[in-house]
């Protein structure tokens, strides 16, 4: 019990960290209502640029700004594909992950699988493993500017427009709306964050590995789920809906070091995170159904 204490430091930091592509999901998943499979090679894009960036001297900033484009332009590439070739939005999420898969450990990082950062302990880096206090005081105010951000532009006309895109897209070239750019730009903008919480990743470590992201979809999922299962209720205010994914990230991460401090088997974790969706998922109806019965049961005495 003392270790799982000692690690909720490190619990909350890494869901801090891990919700910022949670919200990228949130952008994709709730507001324009498709599956992105990029986010699964976008977030270890991230992470390779912001390493390769700063490894050759650039700045902290610079280097998660370039990192953050390089999402966009991958979500962007999967935009141009679904939209405008008329590929399936699952398969082009799929060809844009296997692009990147390469683009990453050929073009990136040098054909090498695993990227470190060059003189870690003396570089300046924004989140850092062997800093929790330092990196959870960094990534409040990050993710707090993060949330901001994303509430001002989504009550902006053309932020309006996304929403109004993924709620009915017919409707929406009805008034107007041009749904092939809002969709991309949905894409470019979901990317980027995924990619943003991949360079904060990889600065938190000190290194980014190939193989980093892979699942992404899976936490990102179970971190909107959960917080919408819980929080989301509270308030159909948009910025209340942004906080409940960060809360339900953090909530996942808390899960997932429970579980490794009580001994669960590493290679059983993915299966967690699947597992912790089928019950958030099914959770709304299995309430419901319960309700219902206890209800007709109270009106059958009654009667």
């Amino acid at each position: 019990m003392l270790n799982f204490i000692n690690a909720l430091p490190g619990a909350v930091v890494q869901g801090l960290i891990w919700s910022i592509m949670a919200l990228g999901i949130y952008i994709t998943f709730k507001i324009l209502d498709i599956a992105d499979l990029t986010v699964d090679s976008s977030f270890c894009t991230g992470g390779a640029v912001c390493i390769v960036m700063m490894n050759m001297g650039y700045s902290v900033p610079l280097s998660m700004l370039l990192a953050l484009l390089a999402g966009m332009a991958a979500g962007f590439l999967t935009g141009i594909l679904h939209s405008y070739m008329g590929i399936p939005m699952i398969l082009s999420g799929i060809l844009t992950q296997l692009i990147l898969w390469s683009i990453n450990l050929v073009n990136i990082m040098g054909g090498a699988a695993n990227l470190a950062l060059k003189n870690s302990r003396k570089v300046f880096r924004l989140v850092n493993l062997a800093k929790n206090d330092f990196s959870l005081l960094v990534l409040l105010g990050l993710t707090a500017a993060v949330i901001g951000v994303l509430y001002y532009f989504f009550g902006t006309e053309i932020g309006c427009a996304i929403r109004a895109t993924g709620s009915n897209d017919k409707m929406s070239r009805a008034q107007g709306i041009n749904t092939h750019f809002t969709r991309i730009l949905g894409l470019a903008i979901s990317n980027g964050l995924v990619a943003l919480s991949g360079s904060l990743w990889a600065q938190y470590r000190g290194a980014i590995d190939i193989s980093d992201g892979k699942g992404a979809i899976v936490i990102g999922l179970a971190a909107v789920i959960i917080g919408q299962t819980f929080f989301s209720k509270i308030s159909r205010n948009f910025a209340v809906q942004l906080f409940s994914v960060l809360l339900g990230s953090i909530i996942y991460f808390i899960i997932y070091t429970a579980a490794v401090n009580w001994g669960l088997n590493m290679g059983y974790l993915k299966m967690l995170a699947a597992v912790i969706m089928v019950v958030m998922l099914s959770f709304p109806v299995i309430a419901k159904k319960f309700h219902f019965k206890k209800k007709v049961k109270g009106d059958t005495t009654n009667a």
